[in-house]
């Protein structure tokens, strides 16, 4: 399938003075959290909420700061996660994606809302 990446904002809902952030971020839905590297913790002054041990793509565990919340915007779309500090790029995994209701088109190699709910994220609350 190869890369897929997508410009979103990321905002502290905390600080209503602080401007959001627009990034690119890689998409990976084989990833579960939001990654954001330590600058853009600074950045947004989100706090740390806990400590979270990860397991990395090569296998190697690490403990990681586990910051929130953190407002994700994507198109029409909105939601709240926690993000692990982690990396040098942004990493949208997919408890985010669900949450916005986005899906991977393959062929396109891009991210866009669900086709089925084009003008609404849709959720499973039972």
């Amino acid at each position: 399938m190869g890369l897929v990446s997508a410009k979103i904002q990321l905002e502290n809902p905390k600080e209503s003075k602080l401007k959001g952030i627009k990034v690119d971020a890689l998409v990976d839905s084989g990833a579960v959290h939001l990654c954001i590297p330590e600058h853009l913790q600074i950045q947004l002054k989100l706090k740390e909420i806990d400590k979270k041990e990860v397991t990395l793509a090569d296998g190697s565990k690490k403990l990681v700061p586990y910051v929130g919340p953190v407002l994700v915007r994507f198109k029409n779309r909105v939601g709240f996660v926690g993000a692990l500090v982690l990396g040098d790029e942004v990493l949208l995994g997919a408890i985010p994606m669900e949450d916005l209701d986005l899906v991977i088109l393959p062929k396109e190699k891009k991210l866009d809302v669900n086709p089925d709910s084009p003008n609404i994220a849709t959720s499973i609350a039972k």
